[in-house]
């Protein structure tokens, strides 16, 4: 909702000159009926205003809570990769050694060979090959027979072990090569699908970061908007008070309603928010009806007006009218009495009553009513300058 307000004064002025069109108090009394009637449908807008601002900030807190959630699983996925390419740099190291083994393996199966061709070499007869049966029947006798026999014996019994540790020697090789190959596939494997499984988090992170960046805008154009509706109350209580005759609609008129002197009048008004310190709250538009004042629920500028209508002085209850209330004097000249500004969320846009010694009282929106010192920390940094006295001597 985004409507142009009117502004304060020019709604004053509206409503007095609607006042003057028909005499009588219940002109007066249907005025104020109409101001009633809207402050209700701006406080039930309030109602809905609220309830959505809450509904954004639930589902922020959940979004919030999600994002970690995806967070620490990108940290957890990231810690797996890198766990999973330590394996896969392990596995090729293996692979390296493999091959070594396998290219001694090769060197001892050479060997073997030329073993098996001297031991041939060695029984062949007139330069020729002889086969193992004519080596045993070339004999020229027994004793040369068993000693030609046990000799076949033993190159066929060599030949055999040479064989047999050849094959032992591959199945070994293949088994192992077997095995670390099907190790680096399945690591490879499983490095691409959290790689692919990665990818697909930080797609949901980005997803995430732009929903909570649309719901803090969304959040922010509600507290907007309250902050709009809040004012159009504001204004509008202010009209309601200052039509009822609480309040003067001439900034810088002072109206004193019992005679007192200034010093009873200032020891009134200094004094007169003591009973809240410590049982009180900052309302926004709070303070403007007795329900608020009985329950200690005051912004700064109803809590000033208040102040000073317990020694029976009517000022306004708004920053805008107060900073215009009074004559201006120095800050090296103020007493306890003088209204104080501050800008905060904006210029004069919080007021408090000064108590000397660099101190004043106010309804402030971390304590509610309180004493703060405008000499050092925040209200140091705040303080414009502005000092307004009202009561004079």
């Amino acid at each position: 909702m985004h409507k142009k307000l009117m502004p304060f004064s020019a709604a004053i002025i509206f409503l007095l000159g609607s006042f003057s069109v028909m005499p009588g108090s219940d002109v007066k009394a249907e005025g104020i009926k109409s101001i009633q009637n809207q402050r209700s449908g701006i406080q039930n807008e309030l109602f809905k205003t609220n309830e959505e601002i809450t509904k954004v900030q639930d589902e922020l807190t959940k979004l919030t809570e999600q994002i970690k959630r995806v967070d620490q699983a990108i940290i957890d996925n990231n810690y797996m990769i890198v766990q999973t390419e330590v394996k896969v740099i392990a596995s090729k190291k293996e692979v390296e050694e493999l091959e070594k083994e396998v290219s001694n393996i090769k060197g001892r199966i050479d060997k073997r060979n030329e073993i098996i061709k001297k031991r041939v070499l060695s029984l062949q007869e007139s330069g020729g090959k002889v086969r193992y049966i004519d080596v045993v029947l070339g004999s020229s006798s027994f004793s040369d027979f068993v000693g030609r026999l046990g000799a076949v014996a033993t190159i066929v019994e060599a030949d055999q072990d040479l064989v047999r540790q050849h094959k032992e020697d591959q199945i070994d090789v293949e088994r192992k090569q077997l095995t670390v190959e099907e190790k680096l596939a399945d690591l490879n494997s499983l490095k691409t699908e959290l790689e692919g499984m990665q990818a697909l988090i930080l797609e949901q992170k980005q997803q995430n970061d732009a929903l909570k960046e649309e719901l803090k805008l969304k959040e922010q154009e509600k507290l907007n908007e309250k902050a709009n509706l809040q004012q159009q109350d504001s204004n509008l209580a202010e009209t309601d008070l200052l039509a009822m005759g609480y309040f003067s609609s001439d900034p810088s008129s002072v109206n004193f309603l019992i005679p007192i002197s200034p010093t009873e009048s200032i020891n009134t008004v200094i004094h007169a928010g003591e009973k809240y310190i410590g049982n009180s709250v900052y309302v926004f538009g709070g303070g403007r009806n007795a329900a608020d004042i009985a329950n200690g629920r005051f912004d700064c500028s109803a809590f000033v007006s208040w102040a000073f209508a317990q020694a029976g002085i009517k000022v306004g209850a708004h920053t805008d009218i107060l900073k215009n209330t009074g004559t201006r004097v120095p800050y090296s000249d103020a007493r306890p009495g003088d209204m104080v500004f501050f800008d905060t969320y904006k210029i004069d846009g919080h007021v408090g009553i000064y108590l000397g010694d660099g101190k004043f009282i106010g309804s402030q929106s971390s304590t509610g009513i309180a004493i703060a010192d405008l000499s050092s920390g925040y209200y140091a940094k705040k303080f414009n300058g502005r000092v307004m006295r009202v009561i004079n001597d």
